[in-house]
């Protein structure tokens, strides 16, 4: 059974222009987007066998035991059945455990860490706004930004083929950066300093040219819905042209999004609160 649902789903790939092929993902844009493509894929061929055996024991046992005749005596009514019990039992569990393995080896695969990443960009995300700090830094060697809000969504620009290292913060409350077509989100959580005991940062490579959407994942007030932005993958050249852009614009710096965004909003810095005013 596990091998026929593997053949029937062995010709998918999160390249297909068919959404049905990609079974309902968006086209992969990330070179580590396959690892929750294979994630996604064993879990469609678990279900499909769950589904299988689990109809098909539905649909035997009135049709085995089916009266056949007006005469015929009812079937025996067994009350415990040990053997049964113990697979539904046992057999949750493995499948649970073996679901465990596969996600923490795709989530080791996803936030794999890359020597001397390619571009580091600090992503802020704060109520209800994205920034986007290219510590990089422009010709003249400034960190230079895009930032924009619920009326204009702003753009994060990065080049193909390159790999970026994401260093995460907010001021405020728990956000998410989440662009599908990378295949992978991560929370913006306060207080957490990129790098330090492996918050709140990833490395990734994109691979697909293309304009995409990208989102805040996490309930994180009124606005939330509207807290969008745009992910434009160029080619290296125009990337650098428009990191100068921005420089000439004076768009210069890395803003935070408040006076400090590795603090938690309402505490000092060892945590004690505030005294009110």
């Amino acid at each position: 059974m596990t091998a026929l649902a593997a053949v029937v789903l062995g010709g998918c790939s999160p390249l297909d222009e068919s959404d049905l092929s990609r079974l309902a993902l968006p086209v992969a844009g990330s070179d580590r987007s396959i690892y929750m493509w294979n994630l996604w894929l064993g879990t469609w061929i678990a279900v499909l066998v769950v589904f299988v055996v689990v109809f098909g024991m539905i649909l035997y046992a009135p049709i085995k035991y089916r009266r056949r005749n007006v005469d015929d005596p009812a079937p025996v009514q067994v009350r415990y059945n040990l053997p049964l019990e113990a697979l539904y039992t046992i057999a949750p569990v493995i499948v649970v455990a073996i679901f465990f393995f596969h996600t923490v080896d795709a989530q080791n695969g996803l936030l794999e860490e890359v020597e001397n990443p390619d571009h580091t960009i600090e992503v802020v995300g704060s109520k209800w706004q994205w920034t986007f700090n290219y510590l990089d830094g422009a010709p003249g060697g400034e960190p230079v930004y895009d930032q924009g809000d619920t009326a204009n969504l702003p753009e994060l620009w990065l080049p193909v083929d390159e790999s970026v290292k994401f260093e995460l913060i907010s001021p405020d409350v728990i956000h998410s950066f989440w662009v599908p077509e990378f295949y992978m989100k991560m929370d913006v959580v306060p207080g957490k300093i990129p790098g330090k005991d492996g918050n709140n940062q990833f490395t990734m490579t994109p691979n697909r040219e293309g304009t995409f959407t990208g989102r805040c994942a996490e309930l994180c007030g009124v606005y939330h819905s509207r807290m969008l932005f745009k992910v434009k993958v160029v080619s290296a050249q125009e990337y650098r042209a428009h990191l100068a852009d921005l420089e000439a614009a004076g768009q210069v710096g890395a803003p935070q999004g408040a006076a400090a965004a590795n603090s938690i909003a309402g505490l000092k810095a060892d945590g004690e609160n505030e005294p009110e005013d």
